[in-house]
């Protein structure tokens, strides 16, 4: 069985982000960027797969910019065989527009498995596994905490719900994103990291794919970005009797 993983390339998760001062979006120049960490837990899930004898390949897709490519290579020094770059240069993706390219590699490549973060660290959207099975007419598996493979056609996922922990049986080919707990990514060894700079990464034009800029091109304008506010520094009271005056009369909860 193939597993195909999907990854994204956004801003470290320990960079501070900067709004623009224009407010027209995040300060992306001279920025760490990195493998969204709910992906890169995807890509480790795929990869134990494999090892544990339950996939034949792995193979990694980034869409984005040329640079994703840097991304790519970071998850096949993971261990991942193969990747897959569909450029759609500095054009703002959405998730349904990564959804519907998702779903024209995986019908190109055809794995019995996809696997990708249950979210992006930037966007937040938690929406482009949902609507790639949707898409797909699959069975889905969302924030997943384990990933169990029962056999050829069917595969036991964990997922993490408001009231605890719900298991489904689903039907193989599926679509699963990963939660924090589904497991602790490693750390590519340098070895590794050599042999990643010369593994395949096919790089598929819209073209290729059946796709035009039209399918892909946002359907959201944004407006205006600002940062939070920042948080004004606390006070000390004397007494309980001034604490109660000041929730009373100044922060209005009392």
């Amino acid at each position: 069985m193939k597993v195909l993983a999907a990854v994204k390339r956004v801003v470290d998760y320990n960079v501070k982000v900067r709004v623009k001062s224009d407010g027209s979006g995040v300060e992306l120049n001279n920025v760490k960027m990195s493998i969204n960490p709910f992906d890169e837990i995807a890509v480790e899930e795929a990869i134990r797969l494999k090892e544990a004898g339950n996939a034949s390949e792995v193979v990694v897709v980034s869409i984005g910019s040329s640079k994703s490519e840097e991304t790519l290579r970071s998850a096949l020094a993971m261990g991942a065989d193969r990747g897959v770059l569909v450029d759609t240069g500095d054009t703002n993706i959405e998730p349904l527009a990564v959804a519907k390219l998702l779903k024209k590699v995986v019908e190109q490549e055809d794995p019995g498995l996809v696997i990708l973060g249950k979210q992006a660290i930037d966007d937040d959207c938690n929406q482009t596994g949902q609507m790639l099975a949707a898409l797909l007419g699959w069975a889905q598996g969302t924030f997943a905490s384990d990933v169990e493979v029962v056999n050829a056609t069917s595969a036991k996922v964990t997922r993490e719900v408001d009231g605890g922990l719900q298991k489904v049986l689903l039907k193989l080919p599926a679509v699963v994103t990963s939660d924090l707990r589904l497991n602790e990514p490693r750390y590519a060894s340098l070895p590794n990291i050599m042999k990643a700079k010369k593994k395949p990464v096919a790089k598929p034009t819209l073209a290729d794919l059946g796709l035009s800029e039209a399918d892909i091109a946002p359907r959201l304008e944004v407006i205006e970005t600002r940062a939070p506010e920042t948080r004004s520094a606390g006070i000390k009271v004397a007494s309980v009797t001034e604490l109660v005056e000041k929730l009373k009369h100044e922060a209005g909860v009392l």
